[in-house]
């Protein structure tokens, strides 16, 4: 029973993980080659759980419906937004992007409410993977099954638009150097609008994969904005295969961490203490992670490679 508990956990982690994964990628490149702090990359993550609701429930409960509006959408959305009321604050002070970004965040959570309404807003998971997957002797749910799926196949994606394109070389030396490659003739605009859209739609494809699984409901970016700020510090800023690693550590710590810390505590404290002291504890051990990290490893556990 424990075994099969402990089990269910880390895939939950993974789960977990690559979610935070779809949006960190993202959101890293963005830091990384930009130098810009977008709080607003929740928001994209919000909007995009939205847009696949109400295409899911408008088209009789198709998901390839909720996927064709909501991963466009977000990227276009992303995309907007760069190119309308960003790209005049690359060169501002970090404060004045986290004031500006933030702003977005007040404003997209007042859109879906004057849209959708204060209530939540639900979708169902694909009839096709409301079942469950047996691995090891263990019946695990099939649609977190494919969210872990889809997560290590963008993953692969990633991996040889980053390292096998052109695109994915300017992007590398971007996030290396990204003074270099604009002084080197390269359309740094048209980088960063690539960036941003790229990170704009994965944040959508999250929303999209998160929906089932989540109420979708205003406001709903701002804490796993938390969680991917987070792992991109705890992977190295900028770093692809950082937010990777990132993700899956934080995920696990996460979720592995919750379910078993405070039964641990209970073995060596009084009941009541650790029944109050676990969970606080536990909602803690990710910031704790990402304070050791940076203590041993400033540069995080997978930074860009220079040179």
């Amino acid at each position: 029973m424990t075994l099969g508990l402990l089990l269910t956990q880390l895939l939950n982690g993974i789960q977990l993980g690559v979610l935070l994964f779809l949006l960190a990628s993202g959101l890293t490149l963005v830091f990384g080659i930009m130098s810009f702090v977008n709080l607003a990359h929740g928001s994209l993550y919000m909007m995009g759980a939205y847009f696949a609701a109400a295409a899911f429930n408008a088209f009789d409960n198709s998901f390839l419906a909720a996927a064709l509006v909501a991963i466009p959408g977000a990227l276009l959305l992303g995309l907007l937004i760069e190119r309308l009321l960003l790209t005049s604050l690359y060169r501002r002070d970090h404060l004045d992007q986290v004031l500006a970004t933030f702003g977005l965040i007040l404003f997209f959570n007042e859109v879906v409410r004057a849209i959708w309404g204060p209530a939540s807003v639900y979708m169902n998971v694909p009839q096709a993977l409301s079942g469950t997957v047996d691995l090891f002797g263990l019946a695990y749910p099939s649609y977190r099954f494919a969210i872990i799926a889809v997560g290590l196949a963008v993953g692969a994606g990633l991996y040889l638009v980053i390292h096998r394109t052109r695109v994915g070389m300017l992007i590398r030396a971007g996030a290396a150097n990204a003074e270099m490659v604009s002084a080197l003739g390269v359309n740094i605009k048209g980088l960063n609008s690539i960036v941003f859209a790229l990170g704009a739609g994965l944040a959508g494809l999250a929303g999209l994969m998160a929906g089932p699984i989540v109420s979708v409901q205003s406001g709903m970016g701002e804490p796993i904005l938390i969680l991917t700020l987070v792992v991109i510090v705890t992977g190295g800023i900028g770093s692809i295969r950082g937010a990777f690693y990132g993700a899956l550590i934080v995920g696990i710590v996460d979720t592995v961490g919750r379910v078993f810390l405070p039964a641990l505590l209970r073995e060596f404290l009084e009941r009541s203490v650790a029944q109050a002291a676990g969970p606080a504890i536990a909602s803690m051990l990710i910031y704790l992670l990402m304070a050791a990290v940076l203590a041993l490893k400033p540069a995080g556990l997978f930074p860009v490679k220079h040179g």
